[in-house]
């Protein structure tokens, strides 16, 4: 009985629906295969894996990644370009040496004629060494400015900061002809400041090695552009000045780029220790106790 005053209650019923004995079947999968062995083929098949060695991911060329540059990235990059520039400083060496040849020769055709073949071969000398040294350069060029971003990268990614100029800022401190004359030592003292671990607000001061590599750029700078206009002149003098002009220019080179290779060499140890930053990958050294392969019997009408 249900009382005035008193809330009233609703049985709680709880509803389970089951589905009926035998209608549900459940189906039979496909019975498993019996093992045969492993595949053959009356061929070499076409299709597998590149035939290359284990290599670690990143020091794969080519690859594309988001990540910060590896320090054996970094390290791969500094082999190339330091033996690019010990190349081109030979031949800017043995350019010199051609076109002091070719002024001992004006200096001797003051006072006696000479030989057709010996001039001959000083031309050649001198054009040959000199064409090798110009490509060369560009490569050279091209491989230290694609260090120095990844060695910027690299750095700041150390450092936990942006780098202090933008991409813009070192393509033309380090391309454009004149401007990179000034900006060239400040972008590399910079880079050498964020390698060292110092302070972003504390003022960069360049080593030795740096001072003495943008002196070296400035002198290689104005001595080319100053062969360049006299060589435009006409006269026997002025040739033989041009001749004077080239040599000076050529050693100058030679010097910058051994500077170059120090300064790449000496930053890139600095930001990646070759003990701690370059693992070896692993290597087969010896193989003792494996029975020999097994021989395969090539069929007669396999096409060759």
């Amino acid at each position: 009985m249900h009382r005035q005053g008193q809330p009233r209650t609703r049985s709680r019923v709880r509803w389970v629906a089951t589905v009926p004995p035998g209608t549900h079947v459940r189906r039979r999968g496909p019975a498993p295969e019996r093992y045969t062995g492993p595949p053959s083929y009356p061929v070499v098949p076409r299709w597998g894996f590149p035939s290359v060695v284990w290599r670690w991911p990143t020091a794969v060329p080519g690859t594309a990644s988001g990540g910060p540059v590896s320090p054996q990235r970094l390290h791969m990059i500094t082999r190339n370009v330091v033996t690019v520039l010990w190349t081109l400083a030979g031949l800017t060496a043995i350019a010199a040496g051609a076109e002091i040849w070719r002024y001992v020769l004006l200096v001797r055709s003051r006072d006696s004629a000479l030989d057709r073949g010996t001039v001959g071969v000083s031309d050649a000398f001198v054009l040959a060494f000199s064409l090798l040294a110009f490509v060369l350069a560009l490569f050279a060029v091209a491989g230290t400015v694609w260090w120095l971003f990844a060695a910027r990268s690299a750095a700041a990614d150390a450092a936990g900061q942006d780098p202090p100029r933008s991409t813009w800022q070192v393509l033309l401190g380090t391309l454009v002809p004149g401007p990179n004359l000034v900006l060239a030592g400040p972008v590399l003292a910079e880079l050498e400041h964020a390698v060292l671990g110092r302070r972003a607000d504390q003022r960069p001061r360049p080593s030795r090695l740096v001072l003495w590599w943008w002196a070296a750029w400035i002198v290689n700078g104005v001595l080319l552009a100053l062969t360049v206009g006299w060589r435009m002149r006409d006269g026997v003098q002025a040739d033989a000045d041009g001749v004077v002009l080239s040599a000076l220019t050529d050693l100058a080179a030679t010097v910058l780029a051994v500077l170059t290779a120090r300064v790449v060499s000496r930053l890139t140890r600095l930001l990646a220790p070759a003990d701690e930053g370059l693992p070896r990958p692993p290597s087969v050294v010896n193989v003792e106790g494996a029975p020999d392969p097994p021989r395969r019997t090539r069929p007669a009408t396999a096409p060759r």
